[in-house]
């Protein structure tokens, strides 16, 4: 199985489950990065080295590049289609386009859609509201946290 990270649960092993206390974890995460069952998106990595530049979760977005790769041509056609829907054009706020930050939203959904795989946020549903959950049903895309993805991969520690 394929799961596609969005830059929240990526977070969240960073700073709550430290590779000294839960070096299982870690194995383990590891060797689904290698197995490239855990993918994401150049715009996560950088949504994680503009907000936290200096942090370990920085340094490892920064050399391992390969987990982050650029959208390519069909992702890039299907972040259109997903801007056709009005409502999800707020998936572009105004506040980080107008800064110029990076938002990585519509680029982990395309990934998640075109690789078959599921997406992994800490975002909730929410009714009518653009959020990763509300555009991945609209999609059929599967969409579940990170406790839900431990639990479908078995991880105890």
């Amino acid at each position: 199985m394929i799961y596609v990270f969005d830059s929240s649960p990526l977070i969240v092993l960073f700073r709550h489950y430290y590779p000294d206390r839960f070096p299982t974890l870690w194995e383990k995460f590891d060797s689904m990065i290698e197995n490239k069952q855990i993918l994401s998106c150049r715009e996560v990595a950088n949504e994680i080295t503009t907000y936290g530049n200096s942090d370990k979760l920085s340094e490892w977005a920064k050399n391992n590049k390969f987990v982050f790769e650029k959208p390519n041509i069909k992702e890039l056609h299907f972040v259109k289609d997903i801007f056709k829907t009005a409502h999800f054009q707020t998936l572009l706020r105004k506040k980080e386009r107008l800064q110029g930050k990076p938002v990585a939203d519509p680029f982990i959904i395309a990934r998640a859609k075109l690789t078959n795989g599921t997406l992994i946020t800490q975002e909730r549903w929410k009714q009518n509201a653009a959020q990763l959950p509300n555009v991945c049903e609209k999609y059929g895309i599967p969409c579940i946290d990170l406790q839900k993805f431990m639990e479908i991969e078995n991880w105890t520690f």
